[in-house]
């Protein structure tokens, strides 16, 4: 038996949660991981929001690119990251 994905989850229910994503086709499963990779982006900016009250939307998204992809590779892809305060 291999190690339990969560220890607050009883192992039967973990059996069924995970026979259930078996289940899944692919689209069902790609569509469930875009819906999570959307939701902690919004929980993410949402954050972002919190912090710098008075941040433009780009400076948001400039934001939430340093912290999905690391300083260095968002400073690559988007130049402007240099120009914001409060980066390391």
């Amino acid at each position: 038996m291999t190690e339990p994905l969560a220890s607050d989850t009883a192992s039967d229910v973990e059996q069924r949660q995970l026979a259930a994503w078996r289940a899944l086709t692919p689209a069902e499963k790609a569509s469930l991981i875009t819906a999570a990779s959307q939701a902690a982006d919004r929980l993410a900016l949402a954050g972002i929001h919190t912090r710098f009250p008075q941040a433009s939307e780009r400076e948001c998204f400039l934001r939430l690119a340093v912290l999905k992809l690391g300083l260095a590779m968002a400073s690559r892809a988007y130049p402007a990251v240099a120009a914001l305060q409060d980066v390391q």
